[in-house]
């Protein structure tokens, strides 16, 4: 007669830690039929901790059976159409019981069909007998239930499963890559124009706004040295152009406080033109380190106050 085990024994089984350390042992479970995809496996005793292995990803249901059992026809079938259901959150491992004797007496299978559960690497008995396929997924979904309280929740491939794609980058706008290519081959002018011609299309074009600010900042230290600069912004503190010039090269040497300090400094000292081309540099460096950086909005700050 057919005995039902309610979850609340799946915290009170028997030991399969003396099968479950033979794992290290080369055998490996055996794939039912096309179209399981491994959610149905056969094992025996030289494999069963592999089964305790997957435990720990998704619950794994044990069906003893064998071959001259008439009940075990009829469960078999179910359990099977059930398991596969479930669409790689069980899987179902069989146990021939004539051919793996251990796995028999550590389930304590003293009638087939019995049913157990792995959980976690903590085996349960479930029931024993053919039950009604009603029956039967209700004690699955409690097998489920279970195992989510335990953390238990995950999913093995199965037939049918779309291949993980990797996301696709986004393609680069052709004006974008004519000013990419122009730099790489050291053309600023030609990176500019692409750029320029980019913003024209669309003047909310962020990458092209920040891409055209630092390759202007790169076409304005060409052919200059540091020292150079360095030598005449020291000589001449309220020389708006010297002054210009340091601060971009406090940027693109990554001194990006340097570079925003002084030109709120040197805009403080200034009215109207001049003022302005300060304003307009800072605005440029200000998309060159990223709008978002804490360190723009300090500095976007104290440009607010300056400016009224």
């Amino acid at each position: 007669m057919a005995q039902d085990t309610l979850p609340a024994s799946l915290g009170g089984a028997v030991d399969l830690s003396a099968i479950a350390a033979r794992r290290d042992q080369p055998a490996q479970p055996t794939a039912r039929p096309e179209g399981t995809a491994g959610v149905i496996v056969d094992i025996g005793d030289a494999d069963f901790g592999q089964i305790v292995e997957l435990s720990s990803t998704v619950p794994v249901i044990i069906d003893i059976w064998a071959e001259w059992c008439g009940p075990c026809k009829q469960l078999s079938p179910v359990l099977e159409r059930l398991v596969e259901g479930y669409g790689g959150r069980l899987v179902l491992a069989k146990v021939d019981a004539d051919t793996n004797p251990q796995l028999v007496q550590a389930f304590n299978a003293q009638s087939i069909p019995t049913v157990a559960a792995v959980i976690g690497g903590r085996p349960a008995p479930l029931f024993t007998g053919a039950l009604p396929e009603e029956q039967v997924k209700d004690v699955l979904e409690q097998v489920l239930a279970f195992a989510e309280q335990q953390g238990i929740t995950g999913r093995i491939p199965v037939a049918g499963d779309e291949p993980e794609q990797e996301p696709q980058p986004e393609p680069v706008p052709p004006l974008h890559q004519e000013a990419y290519d122009a730099l790489d081959a050291g053309d600023l002018d030609t990176a500019i124009g692409a750029f320029e011609r980019a913003i024209a299309q669309n003047p909310r074009d962020a990458d092209a706004i920040a891409g055209l600010a630092q390759v202007r900042l790169l076409a304005r230290l060409r052919g200059l040295g540091a020292d150079e600069i360095r030598a005449a912004a020291a000589a001449a503190p309220q020389d708006v152009e010297a002054q210009l010039l340091a601060a971009d090269l406090d940027l693109s040497g990554g001194h990006v406080e340097d570079a925003f300090l002084r030109l709120l400094d040197l805009m403080a000292t200034l009215s109207g033109d001049e003022k302005q081309d300060v304003r307009l540099r800072l605005l440029d460096h200000f998309e060159i380190v990223g709008v978002d950086d804490p360190r723009v909005h300090a500095a976007r700050k104290r440009l607010t106050t300056l400016l009224y």
